[in-house]
């Protein structure tokens, strides 16, 4: 299958997932869903390169239990916290309040730029399914390392913030136990910890350079736009000064240890 028609068929095929998921958003009122779309794509994507990329099979098998373990577990724990049986998330109720009009058009648009989005973050899947190399290189292998040790981390955090929230007497708390005592985001480092190892996998491949677009955009993304300054402005709104505390004492992003209640936040 030739590189375009592949791109092209990966594109098709989030976009109407993402369509799908926001005709069930138009039901429940509920845009959370974007965001378990958003992971599900992604593990999409990786598995149908893998499959039709055309790279040696244990390099593409690699990226491809990678990229869908990755993608449907976070999809599904999405799925579970913050979708079914919940309401929508402060973040997109402020969206609606602010777009006021054509709300519906809006998250449209929304959702399909969250499939775009998709498809370029996925660059490291392709060109590492596309490989025909039949040697791995230590730079794969250490992707792999790493992309373990980065989903052990995820899945902790996830874990220790959801056994935090569903204690009746934390309502209105914030979690500061386990990795959160280190870190405010412990989940979006391991997050971005992951498509570094997504790009150390497509590094040795050809224009594997390229494959370092993805985790530079996530980190841009989590430290400056939808990541960190979004949940944080709502966990203000929700908490206030408690809230303000843990950021002057608590590292944003990198885990380490607290510091006193004096310093500036960061």
């Amino acid at each position: 299958m030739t590189l375009s028609l592949l791109i092209t068929l990966g594109a098709g095929a989030v976009a109407l997932l993402m369509f799908l998921l926001w005709l069930i958003h138009l039901r429940t009122g509920n845009a959370s869903i974007v965001d378990a779309g958003w992971a599900g794509g992604l593990a999409l994507l990786g598995i149908l390169y893998a499959a039709l990329g055309g790279g040696y099979w244990l390099r593409a098998a690699l990226i491809g239990a990678m990229s869908g373990i990755w993608g449907l577990r976070l999809a599904l724990h999405l799925l579970t916290t913050r979708v079914i049986g919940h309401p929508e998330e402060g973040r997109y109720q402020e969206l609606r309040r602010r777009w006021k009009t054509n709300i519906p058009f809006k998250f449209l648009l929304f959702f399909e730029f969250q499939a775009l989005l998709c498809v370029v973050l996925a660059a490291p899947y392709l060109l590492a399914a596309r490989n025909p190399s039949p040697e791995i290189a230590p730079a794969e292998w250490a992707g792999f390392v790493l992309w373990i040790l980065a989903m052990t981390g995820e899945a902790a955090a996830d874990a220790q913030l959801e056994a935090f929230k569903t204690n009746p007497a934390n309502k209105g708390r914030t979690c500061q136990a386990g990795l959160w005592h280190y870190s405010r985001h412990p989940n979006y480092f391991f997050e971005w910890l992951i498509w570094m190892a997504f790009a150390l996998v497509a590094l040795p491949s050809a224009y594997g350079y390229i494959g370092l677009i993805s985790p530079a955009l996530i980190l841009w993304f989590l430290l400056r736009v939808t990541g960190i300054p979004a949940t944080e402005a709502q966990a203000i709104r929700t908490r206030g000064d408690e809230y303000r505390r843990y950021q002057r004492t608590t590292s944003a992003f990198v885990p380490w240890f607290p510091r006193s209640g004096t310093g500036k936040v960061v």
